[in-house]
């Protein structure tokens, strides 16, 4: 039991100081955050046409339009601007408990990991390495670079996360697993 946890702590821990390399101390993600000279005056207009928090496409139609409605307004649309905004009404910049939430969900992605991995009958370094950096490529292309398809985002520094990111869980493990046995 106690070595379970301490394999599960570090996988976790290996995680959530990657993804703070990567976003905060190197900032691999600035791309992703562009700035505009008119930030202020995009806020306003914004904040006084829209009412809620969320996610929005533009353009877009409401949920119960038809069909041809839909058809319509992509022809109108083609090849002109589109956008999808992420709307907050209050900025909160409070990190605690992001961070604190950041990382139960990188302990629990290391125990799904880890126990996948018990349920082999090998669990040679290169097994362990190789199912990590699997696992890894899986999440990045099912979700990251499927959603890049579609809505036109670069994913290289998502590719360069699964690769770094997995790769160091995946040498951790192996040697972790493997410590003290000759096939190791």
């Amino acid at each position: 039991m106690k070595n379970q946890l301490i394999t599960i702590t570090v996988t976790g821990i290996i995680i959530f100081i990657w993804q703070f390399c990567t976003w905060g101390l190197l900032n691999l993600h600035a791309d992703e955050f562009k700035y505009s000279p008119n930030q202020d005056a995009i806020l306003n207009a914004l904040n006084a046409n829209l009412t809620e928090d969320g996610n929005y496409y533009m353009p877009t139609l409401p949920m119960d339009a038809s069909h041809e409605q839909h058809e319509a307004a992509m022809k109108a649309n083609m090849g002109k601007p589109w956008a999808m905004v992420k709307y907050h009404k209050v900025a909160d910049f409070s990190m605690g408990m992001n961070m604190f939430r950041g990382f139960v969900v990188d302990l629990f992605a290391a125990f799904l990991l880890i126990w996948l991995l018990m349920q082999f009958r090998e669990t040679s370094f290169k097994t362990v390495m190789m199912s990590s950096l699997g696992i890894g490529f899986i999440g990045y292309l099912v979700i990251t670079y499927t959603n890049s398809i579609w809505f036109d985002t670069n994913t290289m520094m998502y590719f360069v996360d699964t690769i770094v990111l997995w790769g160091l869980v995946g040498a951790w493990l192996g040697w972790w697993l493997n410590r003290g046995q000759a096939n190791g």
